[in-house]
């Protein structure tokens, strides 16, 4: 595995693809972050029109 990494730091076409690879990481880690928060408030918008449902069963 080090033997892989070492080659692909001596390589061009190696930093390349590690650059793609630190690129694809960042994206995941903001779509995470994005999908958790969102995750969040939907949830939270969900029970609270749940509560306002079951405050009122027969209008």
């Amino acid at each position: 595995m080090t033997g892989l990494i070492k080659r692909l730091l001596r390589e061009e076409n190696g930093q390349g693809m590690a650059e793609y690879g630190l690129i694809l990481a960042l994206i995941a880690v903001v779509v995470i972050a994005a999908l958790t928060t969102l995750g969040t408030n939907i949830k939270t918008k969900l029970e609270t029109v749940g509560n306002k449902i079951g405050e009122n069963p027969n209008p």
